[in-house]
């Protein structure tokens, strides 16, 4: 095992806190991890790593020598790239993580056109609603909509995602078509509890340039965009949802969106990646072809039925 492989596992160590999820992700049997880890202190001669039975942290000499492995592992990885980029096939394992619908709606369907352009890239595709940890999971790069949280991570902007306000037509025949903003406190909607923070989302609008929110009566609370959509297709209230995500809906006339000049604010939607994995090939084709094949959902606007 060669200097920068004992590098590479010495960085997934500290950022997963582990050597068992470390093990994981590299693919490699806990021990040679360990062994790979006694052998880098042996040659550095510093203590780099402290453990108990629970947790694993970096030392002082540690933590100095974590700069200085991701700043050569990175130069090592472009410096591989330079050439191969044009001359070779991108190859290996991606792993990859997004919504949920966007990845079963969107993204699963549209693999194989990936997969026969690039047919030495396999792809471990996660699809939830759930927050992730690129570094803990082993991830490489995670799709993520509305506003970020300051991660450290490298972002690259897909757009934004056109939202809607919608409900059914059993729910409209019950309650009533709102006009305007000031119907809201007479109807229902869907609660939709962020993944993130647990909270339960307000209904918001744009109003004479400014975002207007209230807080909407409702009976059902959900945490992930499918269930939000079955409760509205079920009269259970009024959700705000990226246009993209029903436009089948609205052609059937099974939604129809309503307060159509009062919409929320568009999300934005970015993909994520760590930044010493910036120069890998296999990532830059993925990226490249996934904003390619979301570029349509940005302008995927209520194309259906209007109240």
């Amino acid at each position: 095992m060669d200097r920068i492989d004992l590098f590479r596992i010495f960085l997934r160590v500290v950022e997963s806190g582990s050597f068992s999820r470390a093990a994981d992700t590299l693919n490699m049997p806990r021990s040679s991890v360990s062994t790979a880890i006694q052998a880098l202190e042996s040659r550095v001669g510093a203590r780099l790593l402290s453990r108990t039975t629970r947790t694993v942290s970096t030392t002082a000499d540690g933590r100095a020598f974590y700069d200085v492995c991701l700043r050569l592992v990175a130069d090592v990885e472009e410096a591989e790239g330079l050439f191969r980029r044009d001359k070779a096939a991108p190859r290996g394992v991606l792993r990859v993580d997004m919504p949920g619908r966007i990845g079963r709606l969107i993204v699963a369907p549209a693999l194989p056109d990936f997969l026969e352009r690039y047919p030495e890239i396999d792809i471990e595709l996660g699809v939830t609603d759930r927050p992730v940890n690129l570094v803990e999971d082993g991830i490489d790069c995670v799709l993520r909509i509305g506003p970020l949280q300051d991660s450290g991570l490298i972002g690259r902007k897909v757009g934004e995602l056109a939202l809607i306000n919608v409900a059914s037509p059993a729910y409209l025949a019950r309650y009533g078509t709102p006009a305007t903003p000031q119907d809201l406190p007479h109807h229902l909607a869907v609660g939709y509890a962020s993944a993130f923070s647990g909270r339960v989302e307000e209904w918001e609008w744009q109003e004479g340039g400014q975002l207007r929110t209230c807080t909407m009566a409702g009976r059902v609370t959900v945490n992930n965009a499918e269930a939000l959509i079955a409760c509205c297709l079920a009269g259970l209230g009024m959700i705000q949802v990226p246009a993209y995500d029903v436009q089948q809906q609205l052609r059937a006339g099974e939604l129809v969106e309503v307060l159509p000049e009062w919409r929320a604010e568009p999300m934005p939607m970015t993909l994520l990646y760590q930044h010493r994995r910036h120069f890998s090939h296999r990532l830059q084709v993925f990226a490249d072809w996934l904003c390619a094949l979301l570029e349509p959902c940005l302008h995927e606007a209520g194309e259906g039925r209007s109240a």
